[in-house]
């Protein structure tokens, strides 16, 4: 296999990937591109070698750097804008769970919290089973919850720190 469709193949599997981790599979394609790019890429580069629209280009960078995955770039000498990735993998994981953690636990737990504040007859057959049924939900998520909080604390704590850093 060439680079040529070894890079061509891997934008394709991140972007399924992405699709897979709730972002939309050109904007992992966009991360993909960047990813693997050992230099600093204009939209109109972008759009090039992606064969997407500008629209759809600038969306998905902006996108990207509110994720915090992608950058901004000057290029001495040129008015473009350009955009380079977060290149390192851990980082990279660590900055999705936690926007992950932020657009998707973190309202669910909100509203099991309001929903356990309802008031409910909880004597009743229906009151008791949903009392009980939010209760384990709420326990889930929250556990969840907990669990990213540990992993993205990681690399502030010694122990779970140096293991991560065993891993790589």
């Amino acid at each position: 296999m060439k680079l040529d469709e070894a890079r061509r193949q891997f934008i394709q599997t991140w972007g399924t990937l992405g699709s897979e981790w709730g972002i939309n599979r050109s904007m992992a394609q966009v991360h993909a591109l960047l990813l693997i790019s050992p230099e600093p890429l204009s939209t109109e580069d972008i759009m090039e070698e992606l064969n997407i629209s500008r629209g759809n280009a600038n969306m998905n960078v902006r996108d990207l750097m509110n994720w915090n995955l992608v950058y901004k770039e000057l290029v001495a000498g040129d008015r473009k804008e350009y955009f380079t990735a977060e290149k390192d993998i851990w980082e990279v994981a660590r900055r999705i769970a936690k926007e992950r953690k932020k657009r998707e636990i973190e309202p669910v737990l909100q509203k099991l919290n309001q929903l356990q504040q309802a008031e409910i007859d909880a004597k009743s057959p229906q009151g008791k089973e949903f009392k009980k049924t939010v209760g384990n939900i709420h326990d889930f998520v929250d556990r969840m919850d907990k669990g990213v909080d540990m992993a993205l604390r990681a690399d502030e704590n010694w122990f779970f720190g140096t293991l991560f850093k065993l891993m790589k």
